[in-house]
């Protein structure tokens, strides 16, 4: 089958993956193919990498306040 570029359409799914074709397609057999796949969200790479960052971040962070807290705590001693 030969399919010209102008017949391609860009249709996004539901968040189940499907495709809505419309009506024009209803009660026909229809062959599908998946030429593109585009994310809108970042991958499992991006959002373990952006949690370690966060987590690092905290953790200097939590040191920085201990560090302040105990300033705090020392001038009010005296």
């Amino acid at each position: 089958m030969k399919v010209d570029a102008d017949e391609l359409q860009t249709n996004e799914t539901d968040d189940r993956g499907r495709i809505y074709l419309g009506t024009e397609y209803a009660n026909k057999r229809v062959t599908v193919a998946v030429v593109d796949v585009e994310t809108d969200g970042p991958d499992d790479d991006e959002l373990a990498a952006a949690y370690r960052q966060a987590s690092e971040g905290a953790a200097e962070l939590a040191e920085e306040w201990d560090e302040t807290s105990k300033e705090a705590w020392q001038d009010l001693d005296e």
